[in-house]
């Protein structure tokens, strides 16, 4: 009897303490269920729903629970077996010249464009011009955005030449893929003061003809200069629309926050009047140029977001693209296509004792700095750089600095990269893209399956982002995933397999990961009470599909605090 007293008394107190469901609980605006809930919160990975309030995560579990939720007001979304996850979140990418790659003519090959050879290049560039002609008009500019030597059937860059065969009277520039090389056609050359007597800039090559006289193609530091010498001529309402095409591009794809990965202050504030007027949907964040404005960027430097933006902190730039033999090796590159001496091992984009000073600038004021390295030289000299710094300021606390691409990493450098405490932001997709070339061009069949070596890292218990590096390619958060997985080529080609992750773990590379990267894993990149609303709906679960097919789902909505921002029902 006194135990069912005790029991009768115990049950008493519970009451009086337990919410009351429906009536203690905060109402939400809206909650999400049906389908796997993927939070990237290893207390909770996978649950059932979500509810969201005020822009912010209110409740994540089983259904029961955050059901408990629902007031008259609240929407209630069923996924239907779609599944829901943190807004992927870009590592390094470069959204405004993303832009361009939105509103110019689109000469990516298969399965992004149409290009196979200069014959279909042009052609893809006339029919621009022919549906675009107001544009041509009011700006006297041609562009396109793309082409790739390694996938043409010539295997070699367009010249003016061949754009010249297009259109001789205005100027058209075109873009490599990597967007480290560019074409220009004779009325661009003239514009931008090249002749054959221009010498070529530090970290950059004009090439020239048999006959000494450029022939359109223009390397690294060579390049850089004349497409923002050509884009100033869309004037400043023509720049913020390739900011905020570019925004656009990336929330069609699930990202809620996208970068531009190396600007300078003009972009900066072009991106700032762009949020100022409420054209940025999801967060749009910066990294300037180090070797152009130190004040800028130490004069602007948050962590805190205005109107969508941020300067986040310094860009340095060693060397230049691995598929374009620019990348600085440690060796020469395998079987090269085009004129390149004997021995060849690409070359900087910087003087060292620029790359160093800069390295040293950053510790010295506690701003991050990330940095674009390729090959094994120029990583050699990043970690140099790294450890010369982190001995000159030891009381420097959590910079966080970031190696960007790596794509050519040795293993011992990768140790390095874990006892400095670098954080590595990789890039798989070359895996698609380039891994053939680099198999058979760049590095050889036996180093190509340590490029993007996800597999070491996680070997050695370090973290890693991944990112789109777009417009080098679409922003494609599906491809993305798809290449961290399998790192299939284009061929079909398994590029190292050692090197494959499971899918939680890329995908964790492509929201909490990078938000830690950014210093904002307080906010963002997991699906936990009190975090940032950022959300995207994928058409299937990439948890339970065959890994092979990761690249066939697609992005159903993208939701910015809340508030969706993309949705393919009204595409």
């Amino acid at each position: 009897m006194n135990r069912l007293v005790r029991l009768a008394g115990l049950a008493s107190c519970l009451t009086m303490v337990a919410p009351i469901p429906a009536l203690a609980q905060e109402v939400a605006d809206r909650i999400f269920t049906g389908g796997p809930v993927i939070t990237m919160d290893d207390s909770l990975p996978v649950t059932e729903a979500i509810a969201v309030k005020d822009g912010r995560i209110l409740a994540v579990g089983p259904q029961d629970e955050v059901m408990q939720h629902r007031g008259e007001a609240t929407a209630v979304t069923e996924l239907d077996g779609r599944a829901l996850l943190p807004g992927f979140f870009d590592a390094h990418g470069h959204v405004f010249l993303g832009g361009l790659q939105a509103l110019s003519a689109n000469l990516l090959a298969p399965p992004d464009g149409e290009l196979t050879d200069i014959a279909s290049l042009q052609q893809v560039i006339r029919d621009w011009i022919e549906a675009n002609g107001e544009v041509v008009e009011e700006y006297n500019l041609i562009m396109g955005f793309g082409y790739d030597n390694a996938i043409l059937a010539e295997h070699r860059h367009p010249t003016k030449e061949d754009l010249d065969a297009i259109s001789s009277d205005i100027p058209i520039y075109i873009v490599h893929q990597s967007a480290h090389f560019g074409v220009a056609n004779s009325k661009a050359l003239e514009i931008a003061g090249i002749t054959s007597d221009t010498p070529d800039p530090v970290g950059g090559v004009i090439r020239k003809g048999p006959d000494g006289e450029p022939n359109g193609v223009l390397e690294e530091m060579a390049h850089g200069p004349v497409l923002v010498k050509l884009l100033s001529q869309l004037g400043t309402e023509g720049a913020k629309a390739l900011a905020r095409g570019g925004a656009e591009l990336w929330t069609s794809f699930g990202y809620t926050t996208a970068e531009e990965g190396r600007s300078i202050p003009a972009i900066v504030e072009i991106l700032r009047e762009v949020g100022a007027e409420g054209d940025f949907k999801i967060d749009v964040l910066t990294y300037p140029d180090v070797l152009v404005d130190r004040d800028f960027i130490k004069e602007n430097v948050s962590r805190e977001y205005e109107n969508h933006v941020r300067v986040a902190g310094a860009k340095l730039t060693i060397d230049g693209s691995p598929q374009g033999f620019t990348a600085w090796r440690d060796r020469p590159y395998y079987d090269p296509v085009g004129d390149y001496e004997p021995g060849y091992v690409g070359y900087a984009a910087a003087p060292n004792e620029d790359i160093i000073d800069a390295v040293e600038w950053a510790y010295e004021n506690g701003i991050q700095i990330v940095t674009h390295s390729n090959g094994e030289a120029a990583s050699d000299l990043f970690l140099a750089a790294h450890e010369a710094a982190q001995k000159s300021h030891q009381d420097a606390g959590d910079l966080r600095p970031v190696l960007i691409h790596g794509q050519f990493l040795r293993e011992d450098q990768v140790d390095a990269l874990k006892r400095n405490n670098i954080i590595s932001s990789l890039f798989p997709m070359h895996t698609f893209y380039w891994g053939d070339w680099h198999r058979d061009h760049t590095v050889g069949p036996e180093l190509a399956d340590s490029i993007s070596p996800t597999g070491w890292l996680r070997k050695r218990g370090m973290i890693f982002s991944s990112h789109t590096d777009a417009p080098v390619a679409f922003p494609d958060s599906m491809r993305v995933l798809d290449a961290t997985v399998t790192r299939r080529s284009r061929s079909g080609d398994i590029i190292g397999p050692d090197q494959r992750v499971d899918v939680m773990t890329a995908l964790k590379a492509m929201t909490i990961w990078p938000a830690y990267h950014h210093f904002e894993d307080d906010r963002k990149g997991s699906l936990e009470v009190g975090k940032l609303a950022d959300l995207v709906i994928l058409s299937g679960d990439p948890l339970s599909i065959d890994p092979e097919t990761l690249d066939s789902l697609e992005v159903v909505e993208t939701i910015k605090e809340g508030t969706t921002v993309y949705s393919a029902s009204a595409e």
